[in-house]
């Protein structure tokens, strides 16, 4: 009897030793992973970003794969249109040719060649709309769009930047059709050779630090400039659009007076005006309930004010 007693009492310790032993050391793993809070925020982003954008849930991601897929931004939600974009009726039409185009007929055609560019490379001076131009790409193609920032692709552990890049692709090719935006890309290798629709679109201001190995990938590349007298018109007037203007704003004049200045410039000069009509109405009546009608002077003085600020940029600027 106590020869049962003491076996029955050994299996109660070995029973309690076994589970303390399984809860400790699933709580040295839990703890001691350095990117366990990163990767449980992670899970809870994608499940809610998959239910917003209709990704299918059950398609399975490792950790590094989670992490890659918060990026995510629906096509058709990336917040950008084509009449969003002012000044670019040449390089919109030359970007359905060659991309929206072949997007669309690719389960149709027969032939090899009928595809779209693996890579596209956005180039030009900053402030000219690569970003939102690359959206409004992703979104006419009805693409899933994965807007990469080069500081998602690092970690401070050693291997693990290498498993975020292997992951990026990874994840375009479970959820394909996909495009991805990246502003700078270093990693990038035999992917171009593969049947995905999948594509890389690069946007950078300095196109002769990228890798040449990166840039033989990306066949399609655009130089986005910056705008033209005519251009910039058409920029205030998509900028604007929405602002109750005055009879005598000339937004040629404006367009005329503005030479040299960017797409984000020209949107701080309008911010710039609207502000400062609105501190007008407020001190004039208290309140801005009334809509606020832009004058021509104040498109001139925001444009004076913000030319004058940027010389005095360069003139004392920092060495």
């Amino acid at each position: 009897m106590s020869d049962r007693a003491e076996i029955i009492s050994m299996a109660v310790r070995l029973g309690a030793a076994a589970a303390i032993s399984f809860f400790t050391v699933r709580y040295l793993v839990k703890y001691l992973d350095p990117n366990y809070k990163l990767n449980e925020e992670s899970k809870k982003r994608v499940t809610e970003l998959f239910r917003e954008i209709g990704l299918d849930k059950e398609v399975e991601l490792n950790e590094h794969e989670v992490r890659i897929a918060t990026q995510f931004v629906g096509g058709q939600d990336v917040g950008a249109n084509w009449s969003d974009i002012g000044g670019c009726d040449e390089l919109i039409d030359e970007l359905k040719d060659r991309v929206i185009l072949p997007l669309t007929i690719a389960s149709e055609s027969t032939s090899s060649l009928l595809c779209p560019p693996k890579g596209i490379l956005l180039y030009g001076p900053p402030g000219c709309g690569k970003t939102l131009i690359a959206k409004a790409v992703a979104r006419a193609a009805g693409c899933r769009f994965i807007n990469m920032q080069v500081s998602n692709l690092t970690d401070k552990w050693y291997g693990e930047s290498q498993k975020l890049t292997a992951a990026l692709f990874s994840v375009a090719q479970k959820f394909q059709t996909a495009m991805m935006k990246a502003q700078f890309m270093t990693l990038w290798d035999g992917f171009a050779t593969t049947n995905d629709q999948v594509i890389v679109m690069g946007a950078t201001n300095r196109p002769t630090d990228v890798d040449p190995a990166i840039l033989r990938r990306m066949a399609a590349r655009f130089f986005i400039s910056l705008p033209s007298q005519t251009q910039r018109r058409q920029i205030l007037k998509v900028i604007l659009r929405e602002e109750t203007l005055a009879e005598d704003a000339d937004l040629e004049a404006i367009a005329e007076a503005a030479n040299g200045l960017s797409g984000s410039d020209l949107k701080e000069v309008c911010r710039l005006a609207v502000l400062s009509r609105a501190k007008k109405t407020l001190a004039d009546c208290g309140s801005l309930r009334n809509r606020q009608i832009l004058q021509q002077s104040d498109l001139i003085n925001a444009l004076s004010q913000y030319i004058k600020a940027s010389r005095m940029l360069v003139e004392h600027g920092l060495d």
